[in-house]
C-alpha cells in the first residue's frame, strides 16, 4: 500500500518525464517508487507503437537520468533507476494499449462479471472488435473491468506459414 506522499512523488516524477519521453515517441506507462533499504528503486515502464527496442530503453534511461538530475523530485535519498518496456502482464487500460496489441489474444473481464477471450481484430478510441471462435464481438472499453494479453507459445501466424511454405 502506498502512502499519499509516495503517490505525490510518483505523480510528480511522471509529470516531469511525460514531455521529454514523448519527444522520443515514447509513452510513460507506469512509474513505481519502492523503498529498498537505504535507497529507493524507481521503475519507469515505457511503450510505443511497434514496440520498444533495447536501444529505446537505453535512450530512455539516459533521458530519464538527465531529467531527474536537473530536478529535485527524487530528493536527496539515493535511488536505483530501472527503465523497462511495458510488459504483457500489465492490463490494457487505454485505447493505445488495445491498438498496440492488435492480433494478440486477450482475455477481457466485463463489468457485468462475464468474460471473453479472443483475438483483437481492430480498435478505436472507444472500443475494440474481438474475434471469439470466429465470431466478432465489439467491446466498449467502458464495459471492460480488466483486460490482459494472453501468452501464446508456438502460434502460427500467416507470415510464418507463408515463410515455411517457401522453404519447402
Amino acid at each position: 500500500m502506498s502512502t499519499p506522499h509516495q503517490d505525490a512523488t510518483r505523480d510528480r516524477i511522471e509529470a516531469e518525464l511525460v514531455d521529454p519521453l514523448q519527444a522520443m515517441d515514447l509513452d510513460v506507462e507506469a512509474v513505481e517508487v519502492t523503498p529498498a533499504g537505504k535507497r529507493r528503486v524507481l521503475r519507469v515502464a515505457v511503450d510505443k507503437d511497434g514496440g520498444v527496442t533495447l536501444d529505446d530503453v537505453a535512450d530512455a534511461t539516459r533521458e530519464v537520468s538527465r531529467v531527474l538530475d536537473e530536478s529535485d523530485v527524487m530528493g536527496e535519498m539515493p535511488y536505483t533507476l530501472e527503465v523497462t518496456s511495458r510488459g504483457v502482464d500489465r492490463p490494457l487500460t487505454l485505447p493505445r494499449h488495445w491498438r498496440r496489441n492488435q492480433d494478440r489474444l486477450v482475455k477481457a473481464t466485463l463489468a457485468d462479471g462475464s468474460s471473453l477471450t479472443g483475438r483483437i481484430l481492430t480498435s478505436s478510441d472507444e472500443s475494440a472488435t474481438i474475434d471469439v471462435s470466429g465470431e466478432e464481438h465489439e467491446v466498449a472499453y467502458a464495459d471492460v473491468a480488466k483486460a490482459l494479453v494472453q501468452i501464446e507459445f508456438n502460434r502460427k501466424t500467416e507470415k510464418a506459414e507463408k515463410a515455411e511454405k517457401k522453404d519447402d
